[in-house]
């Protein structure tokens, strides 16, 4: 059994896989209920991926004799980065993209992964990753603009609000989710002038607010990070 590590800044997921099917996942584990997880399972193999943990930490908090990867910007990919600065490349969108190569081969595929930030990723027909954008999520902004004001509220996010908002709390909402989705349509629009063919897959923790708004055809695959993360650890596995 393979398991794939995806460590946030405060929570972590965690997905069990036999070979290349994703048999359970587990979301919002704090570290040591992730390490109490993955020792249950006493995993053959382990893929651990994070921005806030070392993997000697990790290593030596778990302390199994699984056999454990660490997710760098030097690990071999089954894909290539056509990237000017790999470094600095985070390890969730290249996950996400090697995931979306896999499921859907041979095809352009634009990654919109919304998380804290929301993230345009494109891997090409030949799988290569050729990058894309960042922006501000959808929590960030609604936070930024009661942060950077005196008077606005902080707002939450909900499903398909009026376009018109007739006070300041839903004007607010209008704005950020109705813009989100503006934005997204808008930056489809401009991948799909240069790939007409293109397939677009929808992840992260906001995907749910918009998936059935957005125009299709869009795909909501909601584990691809770890879809991605699991490819790469077999990719590795399979060059030892």
């Amino acid at each position: 059994m393979n398991v794939v590590i995806d460590s946030g800044n405060t929570f972590s997921k965690v997905g069990w896989f036999e070979n290349e099917k994703l048999l359970r996942y587990t979301t919002r584990l704090e570290f040591a209920e992730m390490i109490a997880e993955v020792r249950s399972q006493r995993p053959e193999h382990v893929l651990f991926s994070s921005v806030s943990t070392t993997v000697e930490e990790f290593v030596h908090a778990l302390d199994l004799p699984s056999n454990i990867l660490s997710l760098t910007p030097d690990t071999p990919l089954p894909v290539t980065k056509n990237y000017d600065t790999p470094h600095t490349l985070g390890a969730d969108r290249i996950a996400a993209a090697t995931g979306a190569n896999y499921l859907y081969p041979q095809e352009n595929v634009l990654v919109i992964d919304m998380g804290t930030c929301i993230t345009y990723d494109l891997v090409d027909q030949m799988a290569v990753f050729q990058g894309g954008l960042i922006s501000p999520g959808v929590k960030m902004r609604f936070k930024a603009m009661h942060t950077f004001t005196k008077r606005l509220p902080l707002v939450e996010e909900e499903k398909n609000p009026a376009f018109i908002g007739k006070s300041t709390r839903s004007a607010i909402s209008s704005g950020v989710m109705n813009g989100v989705q503006a934005e997204m349509e808008g930056i489809i629009a401009r991948y799909r002038h240069s790939y007409p063919d293109l397939r677009v897959v929808l992840c992260g923790g906001d995907a749910p607010f918009f998936e059935s708004s957005l125009k299709p055809p869009i795909f909501a695959v909601p584990e691809l990070v770890l879809i991605g993360l699991n490819r790469i650890l077999t990719y590795n596995v399979s060059l030892q």
